[in-house]
């Protein structure tokens, strides 16, 4: 029997075509890598793009489809492929050398600025630009197209000797109003230097930092240049959580397991510098109120997960046995007593163990090192498959980390710009769900 199509039939029949074609091409799309080529099941990860010139860099050369579904995990051999500076074994199968993963959906990468001198930390304010910080003791604002502020003072003097100078910035919670802004940097004095919080508010003119004042101070002082930390983030009830170093000399790195100094510590203090009560050292004879772990050599990466509302580190190790750890209140962390790394000359860490009663077993390590800068969590939707995933600033190592995690735990790790020859200080993420990274050469990335 012959069935007569009308010309409402006609268009939902052109309608079903459409849509099966649309389907067709997503299916075919779905295994297309960012360079435009067929991503690989197993094997060894693919490379990016080498960026030549400011703002013409592109890693991608297929156009970016929305992600309705979430885009599946590939799993390929891990990127690291060196061999270890230890024979340490992990504890769990988890803790190192995650299986390596490649983001399947395409995205571009631009040089926005090559003119920055030194920065150390970059953070979104809420009209999409930037603020930076140089460790000379200057802040910056840098617009989306690449426009840069001149230099901004309003600091008191930093020891931007070695790994000194002013270092990270956030925005306080009611930033939109109050105009303020946090700072770790590394204090100057006659009696050496120390890492300190100070605050400050941003003139309405955005020329200076105005009325600076130190809340809060690493103490002792102590004259190197090395291992201040250090990173500010504040929590769900607007308390910052701040990280320090243990300032690298053999001489303070056993300060790090006592509760009388703020060296290879992270501190709970409120906006004012207070300890925040309910900490788990106050009360304790000796200890200061502010410490909320110890254990620490030198942290530089903290970012607070934006579902669980844990607070995640990397700190950096010796030679070896760089560290994310997931902070528990009162937990020691196990510096220098126990490490998954050696001493720069090769000799064991003295006692040469991993693992001890008592304390913290990282989440995750890396040997060789990452040598972890500034890290961020995804939250955008932009690039789904990116969602929950932590990012971080690789100096030593010169790429930035993806990982991707599961219950806490790190169930993959992608390297992004492993071919830019570059040191990743800091990462966050923008306004228009794009990261920008910052570098040691005064470069700035947008990747997205």
């Amino acid at each position: 029997m012959k069935v007569r199509l009308t010309g409402l039939h006609k268009i939902m029949f052109l309608l079903m075509s459409a849509l099966l074609v649309t389907i067709l091409l997503n299916s075919c799309n779905a295994g297309i890598s960012p360079t435009g080529t067929t991503a690989p099941l197993t094997g060894e990860p693919s490379t990016t793009t080498k960026a030549t010139s400011i703002a013409t860099i592109t890693e991608a050369t297929t156009t970016a489809l929305p992600t309705p579904t979430p885009t599946p995990l590939i799993l390929v051999a891990p990127f690291e492929t060196n061999a270890p500076n230890t024979t340490y074994q992990p504890v769990s199968a988890d803790q190192t050398r995650a299986p390596g993963t490649i983001t399947q959906t395409a995205y571009s990468v631009a040089i926005l600025t090559d003119k920055l001198i030194s920065p150390w930390a970059i953070t979104t304010l809420p009209d999409g630009r930037f603020v930076i910080t140089e460790k000379a003791g200057t802040l910056r604002i840098m617009t989306a197209d690449g426009t840069l502020s001149e230099p901004i003072d309003g600091f008191p003097e930093v020891d931007d000797r070695g790994q000194g100078g002013l270092l990270d910035v956030v925005l306080s919670p009611d930033y939109e109003t109050s105009r303020m802004l946090y700072f770790t940097l590394a204090e100057r004095t006659e009696q050496g230097s120390l890492t300190a919080v100070g605050r400050g508010r941003l003139s309405d003119d955005e020329t200076i930092v105005e009325n600076f004042e130190i809340i809060w101070r690493a103490i002792p002082y102590f004259d190197n240049s090395a291992h201040f930390g250090s990173r500010l983030a504040f929590d769900r009830d607007g308390n910052l959580f701040v990280t320090t170093g243990e300032r690298a000399d053999l001489s303070t790195r056993p300060n790090a397991q006592l509760l009388d100094n703020g060296y290879g510590k992270v501190v709970h203090i409120t906006p004012d510098g207070d300890p925040v009560p309910g900490n788990p050292f106050i009360g304790v004879d000796g200890a200061l109120p502010e410490i909320y772990s110890y254990g620490h050599r030198n942290v530089q990466g903290l970012a607070i997960h934006p579902e669980t509302g844990e607070v995640f580190i990397a700190e950096m190790g010796p030679r070896g046995g760089d560290e994310l750890n997931i902070i528990l209140a009162g937990g020691n962390y196990g510096w220098p007593t126990i490490s998954y790394g050696i001493e720069y000359s090769g000799e064991p860490i003295p006692g040469g163990i991993t693992v001890m009663e008592g304390m913290e077993q990282p989440v995750y390590y890396w040997d060789p090192v990452l040598a972890p800068g500034g890290m961020t969590f995804y939250t955008s939707g932009v690039i789904a498959e990116w969602q929950g995933n932590l990012f971080i600033g690789g100096l030593g190592s010169q790429h930035v980390s993806r990982l991707v995690l599961e219950n806490s735990r790190v169930v993959a790790e992608e390297w992004l710009l492993a071919d830019q020859g570059q040191r990743f200080r800091d990462v966050c993420e923008g306004q228009d769900g794009a990261l920008y990274t910052v570098t040691d050469g005064g470069l700035l990335y947008r990747i997205g």
